[in-house]
């Protein structure tokens, strides 16, 4: 990557418990012409205010019940600064309450220096950072979530008749209401009601909305 330096370097405040690491890598940010440290302090530390003076804020400890300031996620301004984790442990559990909390990058305890910059960097571009494994994690936690979701949307409907199963079949196959008036030999205006009723049942505005959803709902209750 070419660290050549920008009109406006990232601003990176590093709030480290540990002191060694804490100069270690105020030193080693400093020598990056793209990079600037404007502040270095433990969790004792209480700056007034991160927003305007902060691009990237470097992390070594998490604690979920952490006052909201430190994460980008509790207050999305435009001018909000990233969060960057760092040592910290190979935890799926934690990482996701991080995730939630609004951290962009997680990097575990045996990250190189090399990959702290480069984290602090990716999360500054708007790009989140964690290790592949713990990525893994992520992805089956939002597939899980996803099928609770489905599976209790659901729940909370009218299981459709199988006369209305019939018409969202045909609704998905492109049919007009007198074409599947024709085939089910109903009359239009009792195709049209049908229809009414079952968007109304499933909770949508549209007929595509109303195959879609049907068609998702089987799909959770074969998962």
């Amino acid at each position: 990557m070419n660290e050549a330096a920008n009109e406006c370097p990232i601003r990176v405040y590093l709030m480290i418990e540990n002191r060694l690491l804490r100069e270690a890598l105020g030193r080693l940010v400093q020598k990056k012409p793209d990079l600037q440290v404007v502040g270095r302090g433990d969790h004792n530390s209480s700056p007034e205010s991160l927003d305007n003076t902060c691009d990237v804020l470097a992390l070594d400890y998490f604690d979920p019940e952490e006052p909201p300031m430190f994460f980008s996620a509790s207050e999305p301004a435009k001018n909000r600064f990233k969060t960057v984790l760092i040592g910290m442990r190979d935890d799926a559990a934690q990482f996701l309450r991080a995730v939630r909390a609004g951290v962009s990058g997680y990097l575990l305890k045996e990250a190189s220096a090399s990959d702290v910059i480069t984290a602090i960097r990716a999360a500054f571009r708007g790009e989140a950072i964690c290790p592949p494994k713990l990525c893994a994690a992520l992805f089956e936690h939002v597939a899980h979530v996803t099928r609770e979701v489905r599976t209790r949307n659901g729940q909370r409907r009218t299981p459709l008749t199988l006369r209305q199963r019939q018409l969202v079949n045909l609704i998905a196959k492109g049919l007009t209401n007198k074409e599947i008036a024709s085939q089910l030999n109903l009359s239009e205006f009792t195709v049209r009601n049908h229809i009414h009723r079952i968007m109304k049942q499933v909770e949508v505005a549209s007929r595509q909305e109303a195959v879609r959803v049907v068609r998702d709902h089987e799909l959770s209750a074969i998962l």
